[in-house]
């Protein structure tokens, strides 16, 4: 089942995500448990120009070599067609997601989102009995993000001379509105998964945002207006790096205070530094 040329986006992605699922039940046969949509396609808010298409595999168990499976079967998958180019798989077993562990690749903020808005695709529905994560498991996972993916020397020096996010607008409203969401999520929703239409809506009413202009023009990049480079640039010049600052000092407390390991803690302090130089 393939997206139809000039349909409603939102169906083109539903399309896809469907054929995706159907090509890992056949990889994994009699392992393969369910396939559901997660993300934007199923809570709503899906944005054709940036959301990700994002399915998740549950499987019986899993064994070496799924990783690579996996793998070849998404590139399998995006040289079908472009809109697969957009798939991104949260993939582990019943076994793990009934424990809240990971043992494939299920952040915790995804099994969240999956026992909470996991729209079934296909196989058995097993997402009521997906583990839900705490509130301390969401907060020390985002961190460990955040210290992995982007507190690292080349996202450092694209935040202070911004190249990439000038040219890529999935990249340009996903740097930006990562810490909305987390912000929004942290004070507002108690461990719900939160969409980013309603974390940018609560974001921009609060007094004093830290660049507040800057997340306006994420979220109309995200609504489809095309990305300006003349538009954006001063903008991440005067706004990303505090808004970055503002959101690893909020980790930090937070962290602290949940009594969170002492490295992830010290980890985000060397990074709200760096983003300070």
């Amino acid at each position: 089942m393939s997206a139809v040329p000039g349909s409603d986006p939102a169906a083109s992605a539903r399309a896809a995500v469907l054929e995706a699922a159907h090509a890992y039940q056949e990889v994994f046969a009699d392992r393969f448990v369910a396939a559901y949509a997660l993300g934007s396609l199923a809570h709503g808010g899906y944005a054709p120009a940036v959301s990700d298409i994002d399915l998740a595999v549950v499987l019986t168990d899993t064994q070496g070599g799924d990783a690579d499976t996996i793998a070849e079967t998404g590139q399998a998958l995006r040289e079908r067609a472009e809109l697969h180019r957009k798939l991104s798989v949260f993939w582990g077993s019943l076994a793990a997601l009934r424990q809240g562990r990971n043992d494939g690749r299920f952040p915790a903020i995804d099994r969240l989102d999956l026992a909470d808005h996991g729209l079934l695709l296909l196989g058995s529905d097993v997402a009521r009995q997906v583990a839900v994560p705490t509130a301390g498991e969401l907060l020390v996972n985002s961190a460990q993000f955040a210290v992995d993916v982007l507190a690292t020397d080349e996202v450092i020096a694209e935040i202070h001379r911004p190249r990439r996010l000038l040219a890529d607008p999935v990249w340009f409203t996903k740097a930006v509105l990562f810490p909305v969401r987390f912000f929004y999520s942290s004070a507002m929703t108690m461990g719900r998964a939160a969409t980013n239409d309603e974390a940018i809506i609560w974001y921009l009413a609060q007094p004093g945002a830290v660049a507040a202009p800057l997340v306006r023009l994420a979220a109309r990049v995200r609504a489809g207006e095309p990305l300006d480079p003349a538009a954006a640039a001063p903008l991440l010049a005067a706004g990303l790096s505090q808004l970055y600052q503002r959101y690893a000092e909020d980790q930090a407390r937070r962290l602290r205070q949940a009594g969170a390991p002492a490295g992830l803690v010290a980890a985000l302090t060397r990074w709200r530094g760096q983003l300070g130089d």
